[in-house]
C-alpha cells in the first residue's frame, strides 16, 4: 500500500488511490472511486463509486462526494461543503438514472458549507466563498458569494482577489508569482 489509511477508514475492494495519498478517521471510499496521488481526505469523508478525484485534491472533514462528481487536480473542498448529484430528490421516487455530472477544474477553492447542486462545472482556480450556493456554471478564475451565488470578481492561482472590473478590458500582474491575467469581454484568460 502506498498510501496511508487510518485504521478506522473503510476502503472498499476495487477502489483506486494514488501514491502518498492520506486517508483519515472514518472515512468510506466506495469500490469503482479513482482517486489521485497525494490527496488528502479527512474525517467522516464519503466518496461515492462513480467519482475521479485527481492529483493533489484536499478534501476537509464531513464532505460527501457522490457518484457523478469529478474533481481536477489541486481541488481544495472545505469543510462540511455539499455536492447533490439528484436534481429534484424525492425519497419515494427513485432517481439515480437521472444523475447529473459535477465537474470542478483544476485549482478550484470550495469554501466551507457551499452547496454545489448538480449538473454544472466550475472553472479553473475559480474561488466559492464558504455557505454560498452555486445553481450554474461558473468561469474560470472567478468569486463567487452568496445565496444564490453571485459573481463579485476575479482570484487568481496564488489564492487573492485580482484587481480587474467584471467586465470589459484590462490587465493583472499577480506580485506573488508574476502571472498575467487578461480579461477579455466577460472571461479571464492567464497568459
Amino acid at each position: 500500500m502506498q498510501y496511508y489509511k487510518h485504521e478506522t477508514a473503510i476502503i472498499d475492494e476495487g477502489a483506486s488511490i494514488g501514491k502518498g495519498s492520506r486517508v483519515w478517521h472514518w472515512v468510506h471510499i466506495c469500490a469503482g472511486a479513482v482517486i489521485g496521488q497525494n490527496c488528502t481526505l479527512g474525517q467522516n469523508v464519503f466518496v461515492g463509486n462513480k467519482v475521479v478525484i485527481g492529483n493533489n485534491v484536499k478534501i476537509q472533514n464531513h464532505v460527501s462526494v457522490f457518484d457523478h462528481v469529478t474533481l481536477e487536480d489541486n481541488v481544495f473542498c472545505g469543510p462540511g461543503m455539499v455536492f447533490t448529484n439528484v436534481y429534484n430528490p424525492r425519497s419515494e421516487i427513485v432517481r439515480k438514472h437521472e444523475y447529473r455530472d459535477t465537474l470542478v477544474k483544476c485549482g478550484a477553492t470550495l469554501g466551507a458549507n457551499c452547496t454545489i447542486v448538480c449538473g454544472v462545472t466550475i472553472g479553473e482556480y475559480a474561488f466559492i466563498g464558504a455557505g454560498s450556493v452555486v445553481h450554474k456554471d461558473v468561469p474560470a478564475f472567478a468569486l463567487m458569494v452568496g445565496v444564490p451565488a453571485k459573481q463579485i470578481g476575479w482570484m487568481s492561482r496564488f489564492g487573492e482577489r485580482i484587481q480587474l472590473p467584471l467586465k470589459g478590458q484590462g490587465e493583472y500582474v499577480c506580485p506573488h508569482t508574476g502571472d498575467r491575467y487578461l480579461l477579455k469581454g466577460s472571461i479571464v484568460i492567464l497568459k
